[in-house]
């Protein structure tokens, strides 16, 4: 899941909010939130998505069924931190990022096929330099390659629209 904070423009809207996520969420199951408080931005939620497509749909409906002005955080994912003495944490903010010294830090991640265009047998060297790992490559045709990748999610939020 993409998480993001979801704050109302103005303080007072604050149980509208809620009470407009409770309605979605009758109709959305995929939607999950639980409340947050920012120093900058008061009280909200912070809100479980599908994606960014899914993020994007929601405070859109947000503001136009329910009459809210929103504030939503930039996206990001969940990550699991080992910390030395054993104790793992699920960090879904970065001020939740343990102090101390660290053993492990898991991230989500997602495997994923892409069928690029023009992109032949005698050029796949020509992708750009991602930090993903490839799994393998296969030839669909004389003129087609199905290449299959393990990426972290957190590369789909941040950077993928942009190769």
């Amino acid at each position: 899941m993409v998480f993001s904070g979801i704050y109302p423009i103005d303080g007072g809207d604050y149980p509208n909010l809620r009470e407009a996520l409770d309605k979605l969420r009758l109709s959305d199951a995929s939607l999950v939130y639980e409340p947050e408080t920012s120093a900058a931005l008061g009280f909200g939620f912070r809100c479980g998505f599908l994606g960014l497509l899914h993020l994007e749909i929601i405070t859109e409906r947000l503001e136009r069924e329910f009459n809210l002005s929103l504030i939503a955080t930039a996206p990001s994912v969940v990550y699991e931190v080992t910390r030395e003495d054993g104790l793992m944490q699920v960090v879904t903010n970065p001020h939740e990022f343990p102090e101390g010294k660290i053993k492990d830090v898991a991230e989500p991640i997602v495997r994923a096929n892409f069928e690029p265009e023009g992109l032949r047998r005698d050029n796949h060297g020509a992708l750009p330099e991602l930090p993903w790992t490839m799994i393998d490559m296969q030839y669909l045709g004389e003129d087609r390659v199905q290449l299959r990748y393990e990426l972290p999610l957190a590369e789909i939020v941040f950077d993928f629209l942009t190769i």
